[in-house]
């Protein structure tokens, strides 16, 4: 969501005109187009990303490899942590550039999309910082949980992957086949209970 308010505002009011004369339209940011360019491409990089984790999640646990969910979880947790580095820097692009914008009638239009560019770019390094951690702390317990997997099962290739049936003394019960409970003959009518008469 914060990449969609960064890269919507920049590209719906951050383009405007310096004044009425002149009918180009100009970066808010102290008319540098790469800065208007580094905060669109940043959200669309980030909410693209969002989506394909998104279903990444949907689906993790009908990932039936323990290498694949590995992958998975390493690929969350390196793009988590490089889109907060992405997002710091255009915090730290955007704001400097604001501040060295010279304000004109046609610039304090679009002055609040700016200034939502800029918060939500800040906000988002906090979300993918805290995205990160979590992928961090998902992939050392699944790390764990891989190693208690495979510590069960034999090394030898031919071994068997599940202990046997434990094996008795040889000899054969010779106890008489019993019948199942609660299906002994009962008295019709047993000690202290009567029949009602309707």
């Amino acid at each position: 969501i914060f990449s969609i308010v960064v890269f919507g505002s920049i590209v719906n009011e951050c383009y405007v005109n310096k004044d009425g004369q002149h009918p180009e339209l100009l970066c808010i940011f102290n008319e540098n187009e790469s800065a208007c360019s580094y905060g669109i491409a940043v959200g669309l990089i980030a909410f693209f990303g969002c989506i394909f984790f998104f279903v990444v999640d949907l689906y993790f646990q009908q990932i039936s490899s323990v290498k694949d969910r590995k992958r998975a979880v390493l690929l969350d947790l390196g793009f988590s942590g490089f889109l907060a580095f992405l997002w710091f820097v255009a915090f730290c692009f955007l704001a400097n550039q604001w501040q060295r914008t010279t304000m004109t009638r046609g610039f304090s239009q679009g002055a609040d999309a700016a200034r939502a560019a800029i918060t939500f770019s800040f906000f988002s390094i906090i979300i993918w910082v805290v995205l990160a951690l979590r992928a961090l702390q998902r992939y050392r317990l699944g790390t764990d949980m891989s190693l208690f997997a495979t510590e069960q099962f034999g090394t030898d290739p031919g071994a068997s992957s599940y202990p046997g049936y434990p094996g008795g003394s040889g000899v054969e019960s010779t106890d008489t086949y019993q019948s199942p409970p609660f299906t002994e003959t009962l008295e019709p009518n047993p000690k202290g209970y009567q029949v009602p008469a309707y």
